[in-house]
Order: structure tokens, then C-alpha cells, then sequence
């Protein structure tokens, strides 16, 4: 039951008629693991604390390095050398403090997939690791948890929600291993708020069960142009 303390918070979605206050129960209620805690996690994860997602686990071997800055808001100067998920946790507790987190600073693999999945709702890709990817892909099929997945190159991204009522898989659209050129790709910074901000709303949905999810739907948008394509995943 949301607390009166809730209620103010909130009260912007308890306005909402999609949400109200049966919604922001089952987002209190909700449980979302965050695989990437980077440029796609700075703005998603904001968006989910501000929400109020019960708890939120995240996933992140990484470190801060100073590249990193021009697109990852989570962090600044001062964390250079950090631990992605340590700083999250610490940074998004300033943000909603009454919310559970959870900071898991290894990188993912299937013994971690198959201890942490079965803990959360469902599993939200924030990585560019094409391996991370696939664990996600493989262990949300195993224990039928949402797969909610977006990636970037430059001003395009894409999004999409795999294993959502179906078995349709990740690895049934991008089967193929990119090569590993350890050359960097160019981001436009803005164009990961979005993305995050894109993810973040479909995780919300998902839990609410309202709208329309991008499930057996790729989504493609480029900032450049704005040109917006939604291709159906065969």
C-alpha cells in the first residue's frame, strides 16, 4: 500500500489513469535488474528510482574512465576509477532513498545469470557486450523473464523486447557475432538519454501492463533525421 509520503511523490503518476495509485503499487512492487550501469544506464536508471521500481539491481564490472563522462550522467570527475554499479547505487539513493538497491560489480556470466535472474521480473540489456547480451538472451528464455534491449551507433539506436509473451529470442534477429575490432564507435550524447529514457518506458509499461510493447517489434530511430521505423520481427 503506497504511504501518504508515496502519494505526494508520486501524485504526478497518481494522475495518470493508466497508472493511479493500483499502477504505482505494482511499480513499488516491481523488481528490475539493470545489466550496464554506462551511458544507456544513466538515464534509465534515473527514470526507474524516480518511478519508484521496489528494488533495482545493476550489473556492472566497469570503471569510470574520463571518455566516459560525455555521455554517462550518473557520474562525474571525481568518480574516475570507480566502480560503475558501486557509484549508481550511491548516486540514485540520493534520488529516492526509500527504494531497495542492489550493486553487483562482476561481469556477467552464466553462473551469475543463473543466481540473479530468478530474482527479478525481468532483465533490462544496458550493454554494448555482445557476449552480455546473449547471456541475457539465454537465461531470460530459460526462467521467462523479459528481455528489454537497445543499442546505439552514433545518432541511431534501436530497441526492442524479447521473450514477452513468446519465445521469440534475441539471438534469432542478431545470430551473427560482430567482430571485435577494439576500435571505439562514435556516441552523440544525447542520443543515449533518449535510448534510456525509451527503455525505461517500456520496462514501465511492461509492468503495468499497458500499452504497447515493443515485443516481435524492432524500433529504429535516428536523431539526425528524425526518421522513426518500427520493422515487425518475423
Amino acid at each position: 500500500m503506497l504511504s501518504e509520503v508515496d502519494k505526494e511523490r508520486y501524485v504526478r503518476h497518481l494522475l495518470i489513469p493508466e497508472i493511479g495509485e493500483a499502477g504505482q503499487e505494482r511499480l513499488k512492487q516491481a523488481k528490475v535488474l539493470v545489466v550496464g550501469a554506462g551511458g544507456l544506464g544513466g538515464s534509465l536508471l534515473y527514470y526507474l528510482a524516480a518511478s519508484g521500481i521496489g528494488k533495482i539491481g545493476i550489473v556492472d564490472f566497469d570503471s569510470v574512465v574520463l571518455s566516459n563522462l560525455q555521455r554517462q550522467i550518473l557520474f562525474t570527475e571525481i568518480d574516475v576509477g570507480k566502480n560503475k554499479a558501486e557509484l549508481a547505487v550511491r548516486r540514485l539513493k540520493q534520488l529516492n532513498s526509500t527504494i531497495q538497491y542492489e550493486a553487483i560489480p562482476c561481469k556477467l556470466d552464466q553462473q551469475l545469470a543463473e543466481r540473479l535472474f530468478p530474482e527479478y521480473d525481468m532483465v533490462v540489456g544496458a550493454t554494448d557486450n555482445f557476449q552480455s547480451r546473449a547471456i541475457m538472451d539465454q537465461f531470460c528464455g530459460k526462467f521467462s523473464k523479459p528481455y528489454i534491449h537497445a543499442s546505439i551507433n552514433e545518432f541511431e539506436c534501436q530497441v526492442a523486447v524479447f521473450h514477452y509473451h513468446e519465445q521469440q529470442s534475441y539471438l534469432q534477429l542478431f545470430s551473427q557475432v560482430p567482430a571485435d575490432t577494439g576500435t571505439p564507435i562514435g556516441v552523440f550524447a544525447p542520443m543515449v538519454g533518449l535510448t534510456g529514457c525509451l527503455m525505461a518506458g517500456e520496462v514501465i509499461k511492461i509492468i503495468l501492463n499497458k500499452g504497447t510493447i515493443l515485443h516481435s517489434h524492432l524500433l529504429l530511430y535516428n536523431m539526425l533525421t528524425h526518421q522513426w521505423n518500427i520493422i515487425r520481427i518475423p
